[in-house]
């Protein structure tokens, strides 16, 4: 096992000399605490780092706990001994995260409200038990890289007196003589004092809880599920050793395992496979999801295969095919972003159930969502496409989803729609779900105005223009390429003629015919 952790400073002016500091504890050690600290602590984590355990521990008093007064780092520098320059403050880093890494501190910056001042919070965690430290696994093994098998078996014995000969033998029974406390002493009801329970209350060191953070979507797998079927042979299997102490990898193979819809198995087979790490063991995201991409496409046509033999023999043996959904926990979101339920998923859930999802889900899964069954596969393919190469967030690509699939329009159901509304977006620098949601909504507006200009009435003039053009059409379809102009113009009113004018008009007619 390999000490591979570090404190999350992204910059080097943000942990330095000049900044405070106060440390806490809430409990005192006791010898076996320092004998714990020096004999198996120390040669995991090394004395400068124990030195800085007991710097930081004796800045309050052995007497007391809570918290100290506070102090600029400067002090922390010159009480190891180094300068108090980068090299130093590196030092110091490189110490507290040894000291993290086993669970002896914990690290906190706080940020002062009224201005741009920030403390540094050491938090001492007291060294666990022997009884306790031997029984965890990641520790054991630790140390046993450190001082070797037969030095971690003596060194459990220097921690234990053994039981008198007399215990050792069977069939030794005890009985427990102890009276309990509360059955000797009785508080009255009378007797109780508020006063004192108050000030008592008051004079507490109360500390506020770092505020917890949302549970990112994981399928759940542990490390052991990983390396218990994993092969020996195999050349990544270092790799995947190290994602023991690896928090960092281990979120990205829960998180593709859950977007992919995968198992511990299926996982197991995709960390086999040659360039998912890196040269140095680093687990590559990128890869892991475009290899966990191709399992999932490939495990979509299995599914699909056996979906059709399951409902051939689920039709002939008259038994329905069951689906149980997947409800994920709700989580209250903006009512200023929310975007209305979209027809085909109306009494399956509230507005503000569908509005988590969409921003939480990853696309796989919110797009099975508006599928009764499976999801097409050309439709599967296309947001796939978007994910893997335009590298859209998963909550912009839910929002695509909604505005393709959750508004009317069947015109909209088209690879060559999708991906220019996706290259629109991506031009626009729609890159959150707050944008991709203003997005929306001026589409849906520029549609709205469109509408309405196609329901205005055109005028005369152009009514015109239309029956001219239509006259002028021809070609296949059976039209002729002359304009239609009448010949002779038939009138039906008018003023009648009288009998001269009749005679006058049949005379004439006769002298033209004899011409």
């Amino acid at each position: 096992m390999e000490l591979d952790d570090s404190m999350r400073i992204e910059h080097g002016h943000q942990f330095t000399e000049h900044h405070r500091y106060i440390v806490y504890r809430d409990f005192s050690m006791s010898p076996l605490d320092m004998k714990t600290l020096s004999l198996i602590y120390q040669p995991m984590i090394g004395a400068p780092a124990v030195s800085l355990y007991l710097l930081l521990y004796h800045q309050i008093d052995e007497t007391r706990t809570g918290y100290s007064r506070p102090d600029v780092q400067r002090r922390l520098l010159l009480g190891l001994g180094v300068g108090l320059g980068e090299t130093g403050r590196r030092h110091l880093v490189d110490q507290t995260s040894r000291l993290e890494s086993v669970g002896l501190l914990q690290t906190h910056r706080i940020a002062l409200p009224g201005g741009d001042d920030i403390l540094y919070e050491y938090t001492l965690v007291r060294p666990l038990e022997p009884a306790e430290f031997f029984t965890n696994p990641h520790f054991t093994l630790l140390l046993r890289d450190k001082i070797g098998k037969y030095a971690v078996i003596a060194l459990r014995e220097q921690f234990e007196s053994p039981a008198p000969e007399e215990l050792d033998r069977a069939g030794v029974a005890r009985e427990d003589l102890s009276v309990p406390f509360f059955d000797i002493f009785r508080v009255q009801p009378h007797s109780a004092d508020a006063e004192l329970e108050q000030a008592l209350a008051e004079l507490a060191t109360t500390r506020e809880p770092a505020p917890a953070l949302p549970p990112e979507p994981s399928a759940g797998i542990a490390y052991a599920e990983l390396i218990l079927g994993f092969p020996r042979s195999s050349a990544n299997r270092p790799f995947v050793e190290r994602l023991r102490t690896d928090k960092e990898g281990m979120a990205i193979v829960n998180y593709v395992a859950y977007k992919y819809d995968l198992d511990a198995v299926d996982m197991r087979r995709l960390l086999d496979e040659p360039g998912v790490f890196s040269p140095d063991g680093a687990l590559l995201f990128d890869e892991l999801q475009q290899r966990a991409s191709q399992f999932y496409r490939q495990n979509r046509k299995l599914e699909e295969e056996r979906n059709r033999i399951a409902a051939r023999s689920a039709l002939s043996s008259g038994v329905p095919e069951e689906a149980a959904p997947d409800d994920p926990p709700e989580v209250p979101v903006s009512e200023d972003d929310y975007l209305p339920v979209p027809e085909s998923m109306a009494g399956r859930c509230d507005i503000a159930q569908y509005n988590f999802l969409m921003r939480n889900e990853p696309h796989t899964r919110f797009l099975k969502r508006f599928f009764p069954g499976a999801v097409p596969a050309w439709l599967d393919r296309a947001f796939e496409r978007i994910d893997l190469h335009y590298k859209m967030p998963r909550e912009v690509i839910n929002v695509l989803i909604h505005y393709i699939l959750g508004m009317s329009g069947t015109q909209r159901l088209s690879g060559d729609f999708i991906d220019k509304v996706a290259s629109n977006m991506l031009a626009r620098g729609v890159d959150t779900y707050e944008k991709a949601i203003r997005y929306v909504r001026e589409q849906e507006k520029l549609e709205q105005r469109m509408k309405e200009a196609e329901r205005r009435p055109q005028g005369a003039q152009g009514t015109q223009g239309g029956a001219q053009g239509r006259a002028w059409r021809g070609g296949r379809s059976g039209g002729t390429r002359k304009p239609a102009i009448p010949i002779v113009e038939q009138r039906t009113g008018g003023r009648q003629l009288t009998p001269e004018e009749l005679a006058e008009a049949l005379r004439l007619a006769s002298e033209l015919e004899r011409e």
